[in-house]
């Protein structure tokens, strides 16, 4: 296959975001600390045959994962966490890189499916990191690979991202915010 200038452009500043932020999502040893939940309400089953649902002004920690959403519907099998998904409003995430560096992201819903290690971020998605941003109708994370893949949701909608020169990494991208 051979790509036009303008398409080879394209993929490879799509390869320099994915890349850029690779390593970036979790603080590795977050997952060895508590998950704390704070919320206004919670419904949930005792033996695991339905989700948690958490709502009313819900915010999650662990470690230096922060995140805020209206509900938050957690599932769990055999005593480990799942699935989580969130909604209301924009879903704010926050978490350090192992180099303290901060990652944002939101979206009106998010989908963490923790046995495959994927975030899909639905609706205003925005992911920024200290070398860029992405924002898109879908933006997909995986956190085993590093892997990004941001999509328009077929009704034109479009994908933007900003690549920070060397000089700038570090202080917040100038994308939409």
């Amino acid at each position: 296959m051979t790509l036009r200038p303008a398409a080879s452009l394209v993929l490879l500043a799509f390869a320099l975001v994915a890349s850029a932020a690779a390593p970036a999502w979790a603080r590795s040893t977050d997952r060895s600390k508590p998950i704390n939940v704070d919320a206004g309400n919670q419904k949930g089953s005792t033996d695991e045959s339905a989700p948690t649902v958490f709502s009313g002004g819900v915010h999650i920690t662990q470690g230096t994962l922060d995140i805020k959403s209206s509900v938050a519907e957690l599932t769990v099998r055999n005593g480990d966490p799942t699935r989580a998904v969130f909604t209301g409003n924009q879903v704010v995430m926050k978490q350090e890189m192992d180099d303290g560096a901060p990652v944002t992201a939101r979206a009106d819903k998010v989908d963490y499916d923790l046995t495959t290690e994927i975030i899909v971020f639905i609706g205003n998605a925005y992911m920024e990191n200290p070398r860029g941003s992405t924002s898109g109708p879908r933006i997909t994370y995986n956190m085993k690979t590093g892997q990004i893949e941001s999509s328009g949701d077929g009704s034109g909608g479009r994908v933007k991202t900003t690549i920070l020169p060397k000089s700038a990494q570090g202080r917040p991208a100038q994308g939409k915010k």
